[in-house]
């Protein structure tokens, strides 16, 4: 079995998923958001950093995955979600975990069959593929996505190989 966490990085809203992966079947840990705290914006960081590593502490993930950040036309928010990022990549790093990224089409494509889908249809399929779990909001089930697609992608090496195995 492995443990990976999801991580839906945001500045005010930092999405978390974990999730079990042993061989094909995938189980629900924990899931939730963290809200930044803090004036200015090294205060919220700071605040991001504190939360998440009391995440990973107390539930040990083995894996990690992150959504990378798209670049829209916003170019200030585009670094502050940059910034986020850093958090989310920085903390499971800290825990000695190697970190897999993934495009936001990627995760889409992976968890609902279609890379445009929106926040309802990854909703909806997180909780098919994850049946009676209650999401804490759209980014914990964005990070649940996050931790499904790195789940296929080879991040949680049984699922893979049972993906790989079928695909043959």
């Amino acid at each position: 079995m492995i443990r990976v966490i999801g991580i839906d990085p945001g500045l005010r809203n930092l999405g978390w998923g974990i999730i079990d992966v042993s061989g094909p079947r995938l189980s629900h840990v924990a899931n939730g958001v963290i809200v930044s705290q803090g004036d200015d914006l090294a205060r919220r960081l700071l605040s991001l950093h504190a939360q998440l590593t009391r995440i990973v502490v107390t539930y040990r993930p083995q894996a990690a995955a992150v959504e990378q950040t798209f670049v829209n036309r916003d170019g200030a928010g585009t670094l502050k979600l940059g910034q986020a990022r850093g958090i989310a990549m920085l903390v499971p790093a800290q825990a000695g975990l190697e970190v897999g990224e993934y495009a936001p089409n990627t995760v889409k494509k992976t968890v609902v069959g279609v890379g445009h889908a929106d926040k309802g249809q990854v909703s909806h399929m997180v909780r098919m593929q994850l049946p009676g779990i209650e999401i804490a909001g759209p980014d914990a089930a964005d990070a649940l996505a996050i931790a499904i697609c790195h789940a296929h992608h080879g991040g949680a090496t049984g699922l893979a190989a049972a993906v790989a195995r079928a695909s043959a």
